[in-house]
């Protein structure tokens, strides 16, 4: 299984995240992205691991 983060602190909140993979990624109220699951679901991991290589603030993070 995956599981993934996101650095509060690093995030921007420019939503490219939650725009590639909105059933794992959404932005609070302050505009800042978190992960909705802890566990990412199994069909969605290429597409966590693309929004990861994408996210420009390096905020996201994926442990296997």
């Amino acid at each position: 299984f995956m599981k993934m983060t996101v650095d509060k602190n690093a995030c921007i909140g420019c939503g490219a995240c939650a725009a590639l993979v909105p059933d794992e990624f959404e932005l609070n109220d302050s505009g800042v992205a978190y992960a909705k699951n802890e566990t990412v679901k199994e069909d969605l991991q290429d597409d966590v691991k693309t929004a990861m290589e994408n996210c420009p603030t390096g905020a996201i993070s994926i442990e296997e």
